[in-house]
Parts: structure tokens; sequence; C-alpha cells
């Protein structure tokens, strides 16, 4: 499927002005606004503009709240919850991550959970705000319930992404940012937006079994834990999902498991809730609470230069550290624009249309 080339600043207009028509504030739209653009400059695709939509018909069914009044609930030094009032997690996310790095910069460390928040866009957004200040950063949400567990064929588990991002010298951070499933779900829409299918191990049909078909979720399939299946380490997966599960939303009073409300606005939460809404964990650690950081940042480096300099497998695939490829397609897309299949520009237009936006 061919795509169409978008620089930065119209995307950025054209969101913005989505999010205000919507009801956000100014300074919320803007922020919003950029935690999408920073998933389509890094190349995650499935986590950008093309969710936009979505953000729209979540508020269309009122489960989202466009101008929240973001509140913290319970709190020591170096923790906290808070309660999104069931705003953007696109701006729930920035205010719990803030509240960690102040936290973080008077007592070394700071921990936040989110309740009652919505889908955050991409993990690593979150993470690399600390990195700015010298920090260890750390970030993750739960997620629809689209991954069957180790051995079950029912969706208890979202896709559960989690970040690390970590400070260097002379190189760029190390960000580590994965879904804790085979697979994003976002991975299956832009498969199934090019007519393509999936590699063996993502999904597997209502009866267990694999396939390729990215269309299996919609006629009862499920996502598969990171390790696909119990021989090649999916009870591993299924354990860092629970882990994810259990920080952002047993722990913040959010829901969990089966209870997560879906993202997509034709399917309604499931009754009697045990929680609020979407949860979140984020946290900062200040480097210089373990070691001085000009020591860290160079062994940093040094174990940068160490693990790019491993003999490869092949001379066309040098060892890739965490966060590079996504620097990489930053670069290019701040120079060339950012590409957008013609599905996406098809519907971010009439998204536009109803809403009095031009793109």
């Amino acid at each position: 499927m061919s795509s169409l080339l978008f620089q930065e600043n119209t995307l950025r207009t054209f969101t913005e002005c989505i999010f205000k028509a919507i009801g956000c504030p100014e300074k919320d739209a803007a922020l919003a606004a950029d935690v999408l653009l920073s998933s389509d400059l890094r190349g995650i695709d499935s986590h950008g503009v093309a969710r936009l939509s979505g953000y729209v018909r979540l508020w269309e069914k009122q489960r989202i709240n466009t101008n929240p009044n973001i509140t913290i609930v319970h709190e020591t030094a170096t923790t906290a919850t808070v309660d999104g009032d069931s705003g953007l997690g696109l701006v729930v996310a920035p205010f719990a991550m803030n509240l960690a790095m102040e936290k973080a910069e008077k007592y070394g460390s700071g921990w936040v959970s989110v309740r009652n928040s919505n889908h955050f866009g991409i993990a690593g957004y979150h993470a690399m705000q600390a990195v700015k200040k010298d920090m260890v950063g750390f970030a993750m949400t739960n997620a629809s319930p689209l991954v069957a567990p180790t051995f079950t064929t029912e969706r208890l588990l979202g896709t559960n992404p989690m970040c690390y991002a970590f400070p260097a010298g002379n190189y760029p951070p190390v960000v580590v940012d994965m879904a804790t499933a085979a697979a994003a779900n976002g991975k299956l829409e832009i498969a199934q937006r090019a007519q393509k299918p999936v590699p063996a191990g993502w999904v597997q049909t209502s009866a267990g079994e694999s396939t390729v078909d990215p269309h299996a979720l919609k006629t009862g399939g499920s996502l598969l834990p990171l390790g696909s299946d119990r021989d090649h380490g999916s009870h591993k997966g299924f354990g860092l999902s629970a882990t994810v599960d259990i920080l952002t939303a047993v722990l913040s009073g959010a829901n969990y498991g089966p209870w997560v409300p879906p993202f997509v606005a034709f399917l309604d939460p499931l009754p009697d809730l045990p929680g609020k809404g979407i949860g979140h964990f984020v946290g900062a650690m200040r480097v210089d609470g373990f070691r001085p950081v000009d020591e860290f940042k160079q062994n940093m480096d040094r174990w940068i230069e160490r693990f790019k300099a491993a003999k490869p497998i092949s001379e066309d695939c040098p060892v890739i550290i965490p966060g590079e490829p996504e620097l990489e397609a930053e670069k290019l897309r701040k120079a060339n624009g950012i590409p957008l299949t013609e599905a996406v520009v098809k519907d971010l237009r009439a998204l536009g249309e109803k809403l009095g936006c031009g793109l």
C-alpha cells in the first residue's frame, strides 16, 4: 500500500486542532499532539496519528474527559497515586511523570501509579522525559485485553508495554521500549491496512491454533504473549505482562485483566468493574543517587561501544542498541516527512472535515 509524506509541523497543527475541537485546553492539546507525533517520528506508526480517530470516538461515547481534574489521591515523599479523571492518557501520564521526577529531584527516586486514565501513546515518550534530567526513566501501562496467557484461548491481558530509558554520554540514551505481547495490536492494524499476513507466533485462532491472519482477533482469536508458545518462553512474556498489570492497576485502583476498558468505542466496558479506567505506572531515579553522573555516562558509553563492536553473525546485521532504530527513523522523518498510508490519510481527512480541521 502506497504512502503519502507529511511534514511534522503539518501533522502537529492538524492533531492539535482535532484535540482542541473535542474540548482539550490549548496546553493539553499541544501536549497530546506531541506524544502522538513522537511516535510517528520514531517510526512507531501503530501509536501515532493513526490512533487519533480512536480517541475522538471514545470522547463521543463520553469515555474520555478532555478537560480533566487530575488529582493526587495518595502520597508519600517518594510515591503517589494519581486519579486521571478519565482524561487522555496522553495528558495524564506526563502529569504523573513530572510528579515522579519532582520527587526524584528531592529524594532520589519517585514512583507514581495512575488510575482512571486512557491510552497513553508510546511508553518511551514518558520514560525519556527523565533522561533529560540525568535520571533513569521508567513507564508502563496496561491495555485492552487481547492477549491470552500461556495454555489458554481466553483474552485476559493487554499488550502491556514497558519502557526503561538510560542516559548516556557521547551517545543517545538507551531506550528499551517493548510490548510484553509477541506483537502490539497496532502492528496487526498495519498489516490489515497493507493486506499482508503477520508472522507466525503473533496470534492464535479462537481454537488456540497458530495463524498468520491479521484479522484473527475479529473472529475470536487472541494475541500471544512475548515468546509465542510455552516451548519458546511464552510463560516469561505472561509473567512480564502480569507484572505490568499488577503495578499499573492492582496497585493504583485501575481496572485489570479482562476488565480493562477496550480502546475501541464500539465495545462497552464490562459490568461490575473492579477499578477505574486504565492504569499506568511511571518512575524516575536520579543517577547521582547511585554514583556520579559523569562516571555513569562514561561507563554507559563504554557499554554501548562494546556491544556495537560485537562480532555479527552477518556483516549486514550489526548489533542494534535499544532505541537506535527509533532514533534513525526520527532523523529521517524530521528531514523527509512522516509517511502515512492512504487508508490513514483518508481516515484523518474525514475526521478533519467532521471537526473543522484541514489536512
